[in-house]
């Protein structure tokens, strides 16, 4: 075993860990804006839809802001996602130039994706001062599609990347007959995509939420932050229960499909039934476990309902075609991690179900409030931990057995690569830094125009008219207030 590893750590190109850096960097940044992107436009327009069924103004201030949100979030989901497209050619070129054929569909579907959702944003936004109401939302109906299309394109080249199929290798192991709509549904494309879909549904609806909680436990009582807290929260609330057997789905299915991932996400070194469970706990590379809680027999259980189930350990293969103990226990880390979110957040949706059911009202416990303030945050870390599951888990394949990543990997310096990481970051924390500066100013216009302090304030005058209403005109005397007639026609929207 020694032998092996010093064998490894030979051949191991000195490119390969910057480029890792590089790339885990920019895609951990790149899908924290990922819920929002896919799951922000069909709470907005469920918000959107409320206010034209019952004619409520509160409601249509809440979908135009979100909207606004929606699209400043777009814009900097443009240059991470498109530096995070660019990077798969620069730093992976073995994968790419081999099996881009293959698999490469999966990432045109999501740039059509991606230009049908900016096209359907700019419509949206300026259909709330151009359109009727009824024209305009059922033209925005489309955008969460497009967000939905854009998770197919990229769940479809993960999930290929997990459980290559659609090709036969030739003698030089290149791929040959090419099945596009096999390299597409693989085995691991329905669990992987609507675990992935309900994961960023949910995530959004709990940071959306916990906004207004934050608002709510600074005093600020008002059917605004009431209705801005209940909407998103009641379908996270809705879809936690949903989410937890997905996940559940999902991971059966990688101990059908990928046993060595499953065994390094479970922390299981001999292949064995009656296998235990560990939370947490630290995997040695002689295959013993150190800390964390072993719950006997679980992990058969778990996977086959049968303690008699039998679960492959990451023993069963060669050193090098295995994870090594280290990602092993990073992986069950973060796997971990995310089911323990998730538990918490049941229970979290249970307290909410119980007080609505009972009295139509929400928990009046401010710890409550407290829990769906740092739900939002929690939810993002799980997002994370998600894909660290599935990226670290699946090692040292690129393509599950059919390539290593260090025969994928660029061969360009380390020393660029270093230094390209570096004004990567620099970049994204300038990005990340606008992004929430100019959130937290529209936040700010917002709650002068709903407190009606906007025409004291010159230098921030009314946000505009209320959607729908007629469009203000300059009064004709130099006496007049500033956007008085504004504040007349609902400034506050």
């Amino acid at each position: 075993m020694l032998s092996t590893a010093a064998l490894l750590a030979n051949s191991t190109p000195a490119q390969l860990l910057p480029a890792r850096e590089l790339m885990a960097f920019t895609l951990a940044s790149h899908i924290l804006l990922v819920p929002f992107g896919v799951a922000l436009p069909f709470i907005t327009l469920l918000m959107h839809h409320r206010a034209l069924r019952r004619n409520d103004p509160v409601a249509l201030t809440l979908a135009r802001r979100w909207s606004a949100v929606m699209a400043v979030q777009f814009a900097v989901g443009v240059v991470t996602g498109t530096v995070l497209s660019f990077e798969f050619g620069l730093l992976w070129p073995g994968m790419m130039g081999r099996w881009g054929d293959v698999f490469g569909l999966g990432f045109g579907i999501e740039a059509w994706a991606f230009f049908l959702e900016a096209v359907l944003i700019a419509i949206y936004l300026y259909g709330w001062r151009r359109l009727k109401p009824r024209t305009h939302f059922w033209l925005a109906v489309p955008l969460p599609l497009a967000a939905l299309m854009g998770a197919f394109g990229i769940i479809a080249a993960n999930s290929w990347m997990n459980t290559p199929q659609g090709f036969r290798p030739d003698a030089l192991g290149n791929p040959v007959a090419v099945d596009v709509r096999q390299a597409i549904f693989t085995p691991m494309f329905g669990p992987d995509y609507w675990h992935f879909v309900v994961a960023m549904l949910l995530t959004a609806g709990y940071v959306v939420a916990g906004v207004y909680a934050v608002g709510w436990l600074r005093g600020r009582r008002d059917r605004y932050h009431r209705l801005g807290f209940t909407v998103p929260f009641t379908v996270a609330a809705i879809l936690t229960p949903v989410q937890f057997m997905l996940g559940d789905s999902a991971a059966r299915a990688v101990f059908h499909k990928q046993p060595i991932k499953f065994a390094a996400t479970e922390i299981v070194w001999k292949t064995d039934t009656h296998v235990p469970e560990y939370m947490f706990g630290r995997l040695h590379p002689d295959g013993t476990i150190s800390g964390g809680l072993k719950i006997p027999q679980l992990d058969s259980i778990l996977a086959g309902f049968s303690p008699d189930t039998k679960v492959t350990g990451l023993s069963s293969v060669a050193a090098s075609d295995r994870p090594t103990a280290t990602q092993a226990t990073i992986a069950h880390w973060a796997f971990d991690i995310m089911v323990t979110v998730g538990s918490v957040l049941i229970l979290l949706a249970l307290w909410y179900g119980w007080c609505w059911l009972r009295r139509r009202d929400l928990p009046r416990s401010r710890w409550f409030f407290r829990c769906a303030a740092i739900a939002g945050v929690a939810c993002l870390v799980t997002v994370e931990c998600g894909w660290i599951t599935t990226e670290v888990g699946r090692q040292p394949w690129i393509v599950y057995q059919h390539m290593r990543v260090s025969e994928a990997v660029t061969g360009t310096r380390a020393g660029s690569l270093w230094a390209m990481l570096g004004l990567v970051m620099v970049v994204y924390v300038a990005v990340f830094g606008s992004f929430l500066a100019v959130v937290l100013k529209m936040r700010t216009r917002w709650r002068i125009a709903d407190e009606g302090l906007a025409a004291a304030r010159g230098e921030l005058p009314p946000e505009t008219d209320t959607p729908y209403g007629p469009r203000s005109e300059p009064e004709p005397t130099t006496g007049a207030e500033p956007g008085g007639s504004d504040r007349t026609s609902g400034g506050a929207s």
